[in-house]
């Protein structure tokens, strides 16, 4: 199969029943995305798919031939990373790679007007705290450096 992962079409001899979160890690030696739970829960798996967020853990490779994967690794250098860095947004650092990748999708959510459950109906999405929470809370943190997360992704955000 081909994967196209951060700008680089790679061809990979794999089993169908590959998802794609072992796909980056065990065949093309990306491990920024992080097997945390491996059920979709926790976010430490987070990767764009064609500018939107996915668990990386719960999608097969082989249905990702037509898309463009972007990895931490794509990603960098961030504003985000600078950010999380001058907050203290990393703690032990093991569930950044899906914060940072999810806060990118997130911030072009909002910028196309996608709204969130914390998007009052009817309204365009802006960016409070409450909205960073809501669109952040599929990634989860062990440290509880959410605290740090919040305004480094605001003030990425603009804010």
């Amino acid at each position: 199969m081909k994967l196209a992962v951060n700008g680089v079409e790679h061809t990979l001899d794999i089993d169908p029943r590959t998802t794609l979160l072992d796909a980056l890690r065990e065949h093309l030696h990306l491990t920024g995305a992080k097997k945390g739970c491996d059920h979709g829960q926790c976010g430490a798996c987070t990767v764009l798919l064609d500018g939107r967020r996915v668990n990386s853990c719960l999608v097969l490779a082989i249905s990702q031939q037509d898309a463009e994967v972007t990895t931490i690794e794509g990603l960098s250098p961030h504003p985000l990373q600078e950010a999380f860095q001058e907050h203290d947004g990393f703690q032990c650092g093991y569930c950044t790679p899906g914060q940072i990748c999810s806060a990118a999708g997130m911030l072009d959510e909002a910028a196309k007007g996608w709204p969130s459950a914390a998007t009052p109906a009817g309204e365009e999405p802006t960016l409070s705290d409450a909205e960073i929470r809501e669109r952040m809370s599929g990634n989860l943190c062990r440290c509880g450096a959410y605290a740090n997360m919040v305004p480094a992704i605001a003030e990425v955000a603009g804010r």
